[in-house]
């Protein structure tokens, strides 16, 4: 008897049923090689990214998640949505309604949404376009007015999402992205675009990559528990020093900074019981073998994390 208890408890602590890889933690594998590979690790789930997805195309991606027996956590990513370019927006629109028809197909119902940097920005990571003549303002330099955008056209795509039974999931990204990458920095600004909307339409992701800093993190974390809109939480951990490109900066959970117990708490504590994806970007972490990436999230996940959920 004393055996099957220390066997049940075994098993209890090496529970990894809410635990998924984000095929950006395992860059350089295929759709299908990350699928065996979380199921080697013995993992329920996966959240691929849309270019992974369409090396074999949405049908044929279901296909091979459904018969490893995952399921799909959520679909990276849609959103840039800030240009102030006709023809661009309508670009932006119809490829973010592509990835809305993609997560259907996949059977998830999360649609990660990146929403975009400055219409300053030359790409995501590159350098800013010129500033006009002087004395003359320059809106792709307005951080409001591209925010306001971003509202606009998540209500543009909110119910062709929902004709699809998909969630348009903003993810704030941390400030360092603001001019290239997300002009959504707080989960309370991801809250305040979605708030308008239905919590089953719009949604957030928890990434504490990008939220760890927060000085309100666990008051916002709360409010969105509180309206059901918390869609995902993401874990990878902030390293230091930075790399020369900081979206490449992060780490296996407990290798940096962030206080993994009290913010999986506080997500716990505000009724999130779906899946824990990692994600991670890191050139070491690409390098590495790739099932010894997915048993260092395991042994992570475990340590780290899973007490508190």
């Amino acid at each position: 008897m004393h055996d099957q208890r220390e066997a049940r408890a075994d098993a209890t602590s090496r529970d990894l049923s809410r635990l998924s890889l984000n095929t950006a933690t395992t860059k350089r594998w295929t759709l299908r090689e990350a699928v065996d590979g979380a199921v080697r690790a013995g993992l329920s789930s996966i959240g691929p990214w849309r270019d992974r997805v369409q090396e074999v195309g949405a049908v044929e991606a279901a296909r091979i998640i459904q018969d490893a027996g995952l399921r799909v956590s959520s679909l990276c990513r849609g959103g840039f949505l800030t240009t102030d370019d006709d023809a661009a927006a309508r670009a932006a629109l119809d490829d973010n309604r592509r990835a809305i028809v993609e997560a259907a197909t996949l059977g998830t119902r999360e649609l990660v949404m990146v929403v975009g940097g400055l219409p300053a920005a030359s790409a995501p990571g590159g350098p800013a376009l010129p500033y006009p003549a002087r004395g003359v303002d320059d809106p792709a330099r307005d951080l409001v007015a591209a925010r306001q955008r971003v509202a606009d056209r998540i209500g543009e795509l909110a119910p062709f999402a929902a004709g699809h039974g998909v969630r348009l999931v903003l993810e704030p990204l941390h400030p360092m992205f603001a001019a290239d990458r997300a002009v959504i920095s707080t989960l309370g600004q991801a809250l305040d675009v979605a708030e308008p909307f239905p919590a089953e339409v719009v949604g957030v992701v928890v990434d504490t990559y990008h939220v760890w800093w927060d000085p309100d993190l666990r008051r916002q974390i709360a409010r969105a528990g509180a309206a059901g809109r918390i869609a995902g939480y993401q874990v990878c951990d902030w390293i230091l020093p930075l790399a020369s490109d900081p979206l490449l900066s992060r780490g296996h959970v407990g290798d940096g900074y962030v206080d993994f117990a009290a913010i999986t708490r506080w997500v716990r504590d505000a009724g999130y019981t779906g899946d824990v994806e990692v994600e991670i970007f890191h050139e070491s972490v690409w390098s590495a073998p790739g099932d010894q990436t997915l048993a260092t999230m395991a042994e992570r996940y475990v340590r780290h994390v899973l007490p508190h959920l």
